[in-house]
């Protein structure tokens, strides 16, 4: 019998926008200022919205491209507070003024999420490719912070900045932001011109250790995202009970999903695989009905190591990154060293 992942959705990532003011060297999407044709409509905005909260009650992150590019960004924000769900925004920070932020705390949206890749201004500014990033960024944190809206900082961690990134650490401390969320880089988008920069899975393993470590003994909540290996080295270390070990690596299709800014319904921003779009099916149904969604939430039908890995119910590998390099979604994740116990 097939082992199946309990389907709950928890997490949606809905890009309202592909325009952005900034031109980030890793960006999943190759945002540029736009405009984009065949946006969803601020009704079909409301529709989805309204389908989502039909049978789930899932965190929400607003993002883009730049999300406050969005003319109609706190009517839909509103909302969706209002149908229950919780609201979240991933601004880049650079319009984070106080005309918006009263607007954001007024719309419902519980808290933001702000990207540094850098401790200062050459070093983020250098990944964002728009000088004056960095500083424009600080400034409008510390004018969410003063306003009481709650943040957190994002951080994206490749070759060029895996050095620097205790003194990240100090800097989001210094903020005085709520959480730290890193993420490993995935190459899609303006990231496949970025394989030179992507970590070994020696260093992802090494900076994986450095992160359980940190996550053990930091008051911040920290947060690894698309390294789903990372509990693995949180068990193996026995640090899972102290660092807050909680469910599965790779939530991609399991308990998040992405919608983009034309409605196409994607285990993740970063798995370009398109289950189905909310203008023809509705966003319940390619949720629940999808043959990827399902595929992912099979485990018995992963291939290579990850699909006799021990470590598979609280790992599940990227399948993103398998996707990229396999061209199979079910291969093993390529930037894990494990060797499961069960030999193939």
């Amino acid at each position: 019998m097939a082992e199946k992942q309990k389907v709950d959705l928890k997490l949606v990532a809905w890009e309202l926008t592909r325009s952005c003011n900034l031109a980030c060297s890793h960006c999943r999407a190759s945002s540029k200022f736009g405009p984009y044709n065949n946006e969803l409509t601020t009704e079909e905005c409301f529709k989805l919205i309204d389908d989502i909260a039909s049978f789930a009650r899932p965190v929400i992150i607003m993002t883009g491209g730049e999300p406050l590019l969005r003319k109609d960004i706190f009517e839909i924000a509103e909302y969706g507070h209002k149908k229950g769900l919780i609201m979240v925004m991933a601004p880049n920070g650079t319009l984070l003024s106080d005309e918006n932020i009263k607007k954001i705390i007024a719309s419902g949206i519980k808290r933001i999420s702000v990207s540094l890749d850098g401790p200062d201004a050459a070093s983020h500014d250098d990944l964002r490719q728009v000088k004056g990033a960095f500083d424009k960024a600080v400034a409008g944190i510390d004018r969410a912070r003063k306003a009481g809206l709650e943040f957190q900082i994002n951080t994206t961690v490749t070759k060029r900045n895996i050095g620097l990134l205790p003194n990240i650490l100090d800097l989001v401390r210094r903020l005085g932001a709520r959480a730290h969320h890193i993420f490993l880089l995935v190459p899609t988008g303006r990231a496949k011109e970025m394989t030179a920069e992507e970590l070994s899975a020696e260093e992802y393993e090494e900076a994986l250790k450095l992160l359980a470590r940190e996550k053990k003994d930091s008051p911040l909540e920290i947060k690894i995202t698309c390294a789903p290996h990372f509990n693995r080295v949180l068990l193996q270390d026995h640090a899972c009970e102290a660092a807050g070990l909680v469910g599965r690596g790779c939530m991609g299709g399991v308990g998040f999903c992405f919608v983009s800014h034309v409605g196409d319904v994607q285990p993740c921003g970063y798995l370009e695989l398109n289950c189905g779009n909310i203008r023809k099916e509705g966003f319940k149904k390619i949720w629940l009905e999808s043959e990827i969604f399902n595929n992912i939430r099979d485990w018995d039908k992963y291939h290579g190591k990850c699909g006799i890995c021990e470590f598979k119910s609280v790992c599940g590998g990227c399948r993103a990154r398998a996707y990229v390099k396999y061209n199979d979604y079910l291969r093993e994740e390529p930037y894990c060293t494990y060797e499961p116990k069960i030999k193939r």
